[in-house]
This record gives C-alpha cells, structure tokens and sequence, in this order.
C-alpha cells in the first residue's frame, strides 16, 4: 500500500524550530521528487519547498528562504523539512508529496502552529 506519512508538526513559540518528517511505504523515494506543502485556513495550499530527485535541486518560497531546510534519507526512505525561526504566519496543516511521471502521492497533513 502506497502511503506518505507526516509527523513533527505541534505548537511551537515564535523563533522556534520544528522538523517534520515525512515516511513513504509502498514505493522508493530515490526516483521521485518531493515536497513540501502548506495551507493556512481560509487560504490556498501552497508550495513551500522542493527537491528533485536525482540532481539534488532544492526550490524554496521566498518566505523560507535561510530557515527552512528540506531534505531525504533514501535510507530511510523519508524526507524531512527544518524549520527554524518560525513564524505566526507559519501556522498551517503542512502536506508532503512525492511525484513522478504518471504517479502524486499525498501524505494526510500535520498541524504546525506557531504561537506565544
């Protein structure tokens, strides 16, 4: 069975750092691209950071840029996102994804809040 599963996500102070993971069975990631995802309430998701899978590109939203650093074990066949200095407007449901030609995987979303 094909799945994509979050975890880290919780409540964390302005200034804090969370790292999420995200654990894929059912398929390798090796030959996948993967990312990052968010949605605030009442907004659109959107993307957050990227990596492809064999060159190694990383992309991120201006927003993260320096604090936000996204990642893969192959051995793990996980991926991970540090997020430090975080920020209110941070607070969402943050999604991972893992895509190739023909195939999008979805993971189920974990709750990131970020608040004094």
């Amino acid at each position: 069975q094909v799945q994509l599963v979050e975890s880290g996500g919780g409540l964390v102070q302005p200034g804090g750092s969370l790292r999420l993971s995200c654990a894929a069975s059912g398929f390798t990631l090796d030959y996948y691209a993967i990312g990052w995802f968010r949605q605030a309430p009442g907004k659109e998701r959107e993307g957050v950071s990227c990596s492809s899978s064999r060159a190694g590109n990383t992309y991120y939203q201006n927003s993260v840029k320096g604090r936000f650093t996204i990642s893969r074990d192959n051995a793990k066949n996980t991926v991970y996102l540090q997020m430090n200095s975080l920020k209110p407007e941070g607070t969402a449901v943050y999604y991972c994804n893992a895509r190739t030609t023909g195939r999008d995987y979805w993971g189920q979303g974990t709750q990131v809040t970020v608040s004094s």
